[in-house]
């Protein structure tokens, strides 16, 4: 039974993941960066601007700030898809899968920057007469009700996207492999419903308090755990200095000639899976066109959607240029890469303890536990608001409840399964974020012409 269903998810991520939907990403990201003439590397520095508070107004509508909306859209990206994911990218397709993660990240600043201008551009309202942003909202306030069925598509794969499996069974795994069995305890299914049930219980106390409890904690613990994380691994690059050169070197090289890559090719070669293993972990990590993000962006309190697109493209450069990047040195340089037979969080706890044997995996494991908490939180927000989408806002208190008992599942739950679940549903989930924002492009591009009009006057 347990094979059975491991193979059933891992041909359903399979299909999911086909040239269809690489071509819909990667190539529609492509057209909306050539679209916008390069906007993200042209308008960094406004972006920073905006997200520094330089164009708040309290009397805007929405409900949070850009750094705030900023800081939840990242609490659900920087998470187990930077220690996790990108491990299991290293283990299965060497040091090249990460330049394939950064062509995901470049091509997505100008992704979430399309995607999340239109969550505020064409803000919706729920059933209650709040506003409301997302791909569900824009699809049907920027192309017409006809488009509805593509608005639900989005929202029912929406609503076992947010399931926060996946960050449950890295944080269980994490906790079995670094806390409990160096200190001689039985790892059982008991350990890990016990692992569930704390969880669920941390977790409830803090999403029952809606997205202003979600928002005001991620806004404390983002910024926190990237300083903690970035320092740590750059502790290690210092201790291993010799190493860094020849394996950033070989990311470049490697993202070419696939020496290591250990998966099924795609479309004929090993090159081909290997591009498409690095965009899978990169979408995973950075969420670019996926529909999640202008899910926070969109309650941002603005007027003006183009500064929130501006604010929303910075995320995948710190998610995968920044984070993603740091954890796949500590991984290469340490050499465990080769040496160990470990995947995902524990192979990124074995490069820490091997650099610091005293207590590297414990600050790991600290580094772990605020990333998959912070994005247990935002998870959740994004399913209620596929749930008020599809039943109502007021029955959408019902999908915590669901996401809460999902904890459980998590954790007593093997990583493929969880993994394959929650990459193929992240594809169907891009599907109408997709073909809904390239449609509506060029009123993005209208919409931005006329901002730089208005800064000039």
């Amino acid at each position: 039974m347990k094979e059975t269903l491991e193979l059933i998810f891992e041909r359903f991520a399979s299909y999911a993941w086909g040239l269809p939907l690489l071509i819909l990403l990667i190539g529609g990201g492509l057209y909306l960066l050539i679209l916008s003439k390069f906007l993200p590397f042209r308008f960094i520095g406004h972006a920073i601007q905006v997200l520094r508070g330089k164009y708040n107004d309290p009397n805007d509508p929405g409900e949070i700030s850009h750094f705030q909306a900023l800081m939840t859209a990242l609490s659900s990206t920087i998470g187990m898809g930077n220690i996790a994911g990108v491990a299991v990218a290293i283990h299965v397709g060497g040091p090249g899968a990460m330049f394939w993660m950064w062509v995901s990240a470049i091509i997505g600043m100008s992704t979430k920057f399309f995607t999340c201008t239109l969550a505020v551009l064409y803000r919706g309202k729920d059933s209650n007469g709040e506003l409301q942003g997302g791909p569900m909202y824009f699809i049907m306030e920027g192309l017409g009700k006809n488009w509805k069925p593509l608005a639900i598509f989005f929202s029912i794969a929406g609503l076992i996207g947010a399931l926060p499996v996946f960050n449950v069974n890295q944080l269980k795994q994490a906790i079995n492999f670094i806390l409990l069995e160096p200190n001689g305890v039985e790892v059982t299914d008991w350990t890990n419903l016990a692992i569930g049930i704390v969880l669920v219980a941390i977790t409830s106390i803090v999403i029952l308090g809606g997205l202003d409890r979600i928002s005001k904690i991620a806004e404390k613990l983002v910024p926190s755990m990237v300083v903690l994380y970035f320092v740590l691994v750059m502790i290690i690059l210092g201790l291993y200095i010799e190493e860094v050169p020849k394996y950033f070197l070989l990311m470049f090289t490697d993202a070419f000639e696939g020496n290591f890559f250990a998966g099924d090719s795609f479309l004929g070669g090993v090159l081909g899976g290997l591009v498409l293993l690095g965009i899978r972990r990169g979408a995973f990590s950075n969420e670019a066109g996926i529909g999640t993000a202008p899910m926070a962006h969109g309650a941002s309190k603005t007027n003006e959607p183009v500064r929130e697109g501006l604010v929303a493209m910075l995320g995948p450069a710190i998610d995968t240029l920044v984070v993603c990047t740091l954890t796949a040195l500590a991984i290469l340089v340490t050499g465990v890469w080769q040496t160990s037979d470990a995947n995902g969080v524990s192979l990124t706890a074995t490069a820490f303890n091997d650099a610091m044997p005293a207590y590297g995996r414990y600050l790991l494991l600290i580094c772990i536990a605020t990333f998959s908490m912070s994005s247990l939180f935002t998870y959740s927000y994004y399913g209620t608001k596929c749930m008020s989408f599809l039943f109502g806002a007021n029955n959408k208190h019902y999908y915590n409840y669901f996401y809460i008992t999902s904890i459980i599942l998590g954790a007593v739950t093997p990583l493929s399964v969880m993994l394959n679940l929650i990459d193929g549903t992240f594809a169907l989930m891009a599907i109408p974020t997709m073909t809904a924002t390239i449609i509506m492009a060029p009123k993005v591009v209208k919409e931005f012409n006329g901002y730089i009009q208005r800064l000039k006057t």
